[in-house]
């Protein structure tokens, strides 16, 4: 891993909390941080010891109310957020994800909870999108996947009239899961990781694959053939028989693919 200056990176048994680390700027992301949240959250997919994730922002108020976008003169990717690379991190890294939103998730901060499986929120969280009220938009993961979490009309709600809401609000239309006190968010958001890691971590790659896979396209399909299918064929005799006869130049025996 990198040395990290905009989060903090915890290890509890087999479970890892990512916590963004600038309250003062409401724990914002700029590019510096999007950098070190993929990092991170590459170090947690290739570590066979860690098998949940939460993810949060430190202080009492901000979950993460966005990013600090620079202004763009020209399409330079050095000046671009790589926080899409993000996105489809969590999206699409075959391990559970647990948001814990202590504060406000506001922007692309709301758009980072939501990618994540399973969101639990302190009773004090508040969530808005304010795209169209500062002169921005999210037209990929945070509408897409706003819409199919809280349903066309709420979401376009959400877009287009950029209002709060309270957390209790966000988990009657479906946008979080759990509401606990603030004071309890951590423990909790730690209690739900921990309970994944008891669960076929196969079945939970798999599960994800299939419901990331109608917006991923092809990157979806092939996570599902290529990680959770191609591995399990391998193992068959009929694989090892097609590969030996290839080895020995000779055609492969139908009788072994069973026997």
């Amino acid at each position: 891993m990198i040395d990290y200056t905009d989060i903090l990176v915890e290890t509890d048994g087999a479970v890892l909390t990512i916590a963004i680390n600038r309250p003062e700027t409401g724990n914002k992301f700029r590019h510096q941080t999007c950098l070190e949240l993929f990092d991170a959250l590459q170090h947690y997919r290739l570590d066979p010891a860690l098998r949940a994730a939460v993810l949060t922002g430190t202080g009492e108020k901000f979950f993460c109310v966005g990013g600090e976008h620079e202004p763009v003169t020209s399409f330079d990717q050095s000046q671009v957020l790589p926080i899409i690379d993000v996105y489809q991190a969590i999206d699409t890294i075959p391990k559970p994800i647990v948001a814990a939103v202590n504060g406000f998730a506001v922007g692309g901060g709301n758009v980072l909870h939501m990618v994540c499986d399973l969101t639990v929120a302190a009773d004090t969280a508040v969530f808005r999108q304010v795209g169209p009220l500062v002169g921005s938009f999210d037209a990929g993961y945070g509408s897409w996947y706003l819409e199919d979490t809280i349903g066309r009309k709420r979401a376009k709600e959400m877009w287009y009239l950029n209002r709060k809401y309270s957390a209790a609000q966000a988990r009657e239309m479906g946008l979080v899961n759990e509401v606990v006190p603030a004071a309890e968010l951590r423990d909790r958001a730690a209690e739900v990781a921990r309970e994944l890691t008891t669960r076929s971590p196969m079945a939970l790659g798999g599960l994800k694959a299939a419901f990331s896979g109608r917006h991923n396209g092809v990157s979806g399909q092939a996570r599902m053939a290529h990680d959770q299918y191609l591995s399990v064929y391998l193992a068959t005799k009929e694989a090892h028989e097609v590969s030996e006869s290839f080895a020995e130049r000779r055609n492969p025996d139908p009788e072994r693919f069973w026997t």
